[in-house]
């Protein structure tokens, strides 16, 4: 028989914010898999370091590139999908062995995750089972202090990758919203608040829930660029009793 493929998602970063199902699955799984850079560990696997035991096989799966050329470049886009193609042949060796894999991500798999690149190439031949995560918003959001929506408010979750006038529309139009993938993109996106005067609103949360984390209001973020791993939060000032 064939084994089974799981999407745990490991939550924002904190260890002790997996859940209980996540952590007896990294510990029976006999194959963890998880994205990287190149030559280094990655995040998911930091996350889940004391959940994953020493007899398992670990299977890192490096990203040939990140942010080296623009995401929608020719180039980009040809090289992620044979790299996509490559780490599914990893997986389906292994699942066609007979081994179930835990392939792992930070926040949740069906969030902006990686996973779902694999998960779209493999659901038709392999039995499938995903484990939601804390995302990534709400980790930033406990550790802002911030209630996101009250009453009737609409959330927007915007990618900052997303054309300057998009997010200047969507954010014009916006209750409260989320701003994620920033890194190169931070400096449109804070003059996007700015013209839509909602910049005294929002909250830049760098690291949120790892031991690092940087809870300032945007208008006092100095520089111009973010890292991976930080989002812009604008809570909602809806309906209250």
């Amino acid at each position: 028989m064939a084994g089974r493929l799981y999407g745990i998602g490991l939550g924002p970063g904190d260890p002790e914010l997996l859940t209980v199902k996540a952590v007896r699955l990294l510990k029976s799984c006999p194959v963890v898999a998880y994205f990287c850079k190149s030559g280094r560990r990655g995040n998911a696997r930091v996350i889940a370091d004391r959940w994953i035991p020493e007899t398992c096989e670990e299977l890192p799966l490096g990203y040939p590139l990140t942010t080296e050329i623009p995401f929608d470049h020719p180039d980009y886009v040809n090289t992620l999908a044979a790299f996509y193609e490559d780490a599914r042949e990893q997986l389906a060796e292994r699942l066609r062995r007979g081994q179930d894999v835990a392939l792992i991500a930070e926040g949740d798999p069906l969030f902006y995750g990686s996973f779902m690149h694999l998960f779209i190439r493999l659901k038709d031949e392999f039995e499938t089972e995903i484990v939601p995560g804390v995302t990534g918003m709400a980790g930033c959001a406990a550790a802002a202090h911030a209630p996101l929506t009250w009453g009737d408010d609409i959330l927007r979750v915007l990618p900052g990758t997303l054309p300057y006038e998009a997010l200047v529309e969507h954010l014009q139009q916006a209750d409260a919203a989320v701003v994620m993938k920033l890194g190169k993109n931070f400096e449109k996106v804070r003059r996007a608040f700015a013209e839509t005067g909602k910049l005294e609103r929002a909250i830049y949360v760098e690291r949120g829930a790892m031991p690092e984390q940087k809870v300032i209001a945007l208008a006092e973020k100095d520089g111009d660029d973010a890292p991976y791993f930080s989002m812009i939060l604008m809570p909602g000032q809806g309906r209250r009793p």
